[in-house]
């Protein structure tokens, strides 16, 4: 099946080409010809499987096709200026930079205006980009809540909204945002909501904001990408660094996105890879926007070999044919294992993810494997030895964790043993006899000491005084 036969516009069709596609993804061939029809959707669908172009393409041509609304004055001087038509909200900076970068890569041979707003950045250009109007406005919810704030931009004539990693959105506490925005917009409009999973909150959010909408899982909840070569090596926590080196090195990785759980450990691994001669860059949240959008910079174009990032980034790069993914640290939370390792193996490309386990990773490894449901390939290096017996089985049972109404038992008190506190007599109080009584130091030195004060008063007063 071809992009020809979804019933695309020419113009599409040629910017499709342009970008390398010929042939579109499951998600892309579902999701299309139901966004064209004019319903909403409910799709699920992993990371990497083309589901912003699965969006993206039918939006364009929706506004394209259908008569633009009247445009809104801004201001005395008669200036009018376009309403935002289409809104699509993303978790993080970097995701809808990504997406606001494939709006216009897809739209670029059509009459229609994006813009993207997110925060860290000075707010004054996206400001004065929004008074002049776009059709397209890609956002994170809270900056955008400030532009509303700030009365920048008007969402009372959006036609289409797309929740683009819904779930992440939830899971980084946006739910009370995304109400906010949902309150701005008509009451008619599209919606379009795209998750990877498919929790009870999502299902929650989409009840209330949907309206009879067509239901797309692509691929199977929480599966990761069969594309996807996964392989375990155990370390010591003294050792991981050595054996990162020892596989950058042997295996020559020449681009890798390696994953580290906080930010600090991010910033110290890349100190140490720069002592080891290896370029690397740290992306995490405590960087500000400019630093993190020079890192994907250098990153992308090779100036810089390893990017060491946190899972705050695991959704918002979008690296064509990145080769290796490696968890440094993996992470505790099964469902971040799948989006860190759908960063490789993208688009029908083969991929590679590495994950470093030591003995304290040893829970999180088998919560991983019991939600992909099968066993992740265990490697050996050679010289490297971990200083832990091997893992056990991923599905066997573990005894439950007591909880608080199930207190650990406490041994029985012995009744034959002595007690010796009781039995040990307490000291008898002897007051000290004929104690000296000692004069305090102050009336000894008020007694002997002469008086140092001057008697500065005239002659005549103290003749008086006599």
């Amino acid at each position: 099946m071809s992009f020809d036969k979804l019933g695309l516009r020419a113009e599409l069709l040629r910017a499709v080409r342009d970008a390398g596609y010929t042939t579109p993804t499951p998600v892309q061939a579902q999701t299309i010809p139901l966004i064209l029809e004019g319903r909403d959707l409910l799709a699920g669908a992993q990371t990497g499987t083309g589901k912003t172009a699965g969006f993206t393409l039918p939006l364009l041509q929706r506004l394209h096709t259908t008569p633009a609304p009247k445009p809104i004055p801004a201001g005395r001087n008669g200036v009018v200026r376009r309403p935002v038509r289409a809104l699509i909200l993303a978790p993080t900076r970097e995701l809808a930079a990504q997406v606001e970068e494939s709006v216009r890569t897809y739209g670029k041979f059509l009459p229609l205006k994006s813009a993207v707003v997110f925060g860290g950045v000075n707010i004054r250009p996206q400001m004065m980009q929004l008074y002049r109007g776009v059709d397209i406005l890609v956002a994170t919810p809270g900056r955008l809540l400030d532009h509303v704030q700030q009365r920048t931009v008007d969402l009372s004539r959006v036609e289409i909204l797309v929740l683009d990693e819904a779930d992440r959105m939830l899971d980084m506490g946006f739910v009370q945002d995304i109400r906010r925005v949902l309150a701005l917009l008509p009451n008619k409009h599209q919606n379009l909501l795209f998750s990877a999973t498919f929790s009870e909150e999502i299902k929650a959010l989409a009840d209330s904001l949907l309206d009879s909408p067509a239901h797309i899982e692509v691929e199977r909840q929480n599966s990761a990408v069969e594309l996807i070569s996964q392989s375990v090596y155990f370390a010591s926590k003294a050792n991981k660094r050595d054996v990162l080196v020892h596989l950058l090195v042997e295996e020559k990785i020449e681009q890798a996105l390696i994953f580290t759980r906080t930010k600090h450990g991010a910033d110290k691994l890349v100190q140490q890879l720069h002592q080891d001669g290896i370029p690397a860059v740290p992306l995490h949240g405590n960087r500000s926007q400019v630093q993190r959008m020079n890192a994907l910079a250098d990153f992308k174009s090779g100036r810089a070999r390893i990017l060491v990032a946190t899972d705050i980034a695991a959704r918002g790069i979008d690296i064509n044919q990145l080769p290796f993914v490696i968890n440094y640290e993996i992470p505790n939370v099964p469902e971040d294992y799948v989006h860190r390792i759908g960063r490789t193996g993208r688009a029908g490309s083969e991929g590679t993810a590495i994950s470093l386990v030591s003995g304290d990773e040893m829970r999180f490894l088998a919560a991983i494997e019991k939600l992909l449901k099968q066993r992740i390939e265990r490697r050996e290096l050679m010289g490297f030895t971990p200083a832990f017996p091997q893992d056990r089985p991923v599905f066997e049972k573990v005894a439950p964790a007591r909880t608080r109404q199930q207190p650990k038992p406490q041994p029985a008190k012995r009744t034959d043993r002595p007690n010796r506190q009781a039995a040990k007599p307490e000291p008898a109080f002897v007051p000290r006899q004929n104690a000296p009584k000692r004069t305090p130091r102050y009336e000894e030195e008020v007694t002997t000491r002469p008086s140092s004060r001057k008697d500065n008063r005239p002659e005549w007063v103290k003749a008086k005084q006599r």
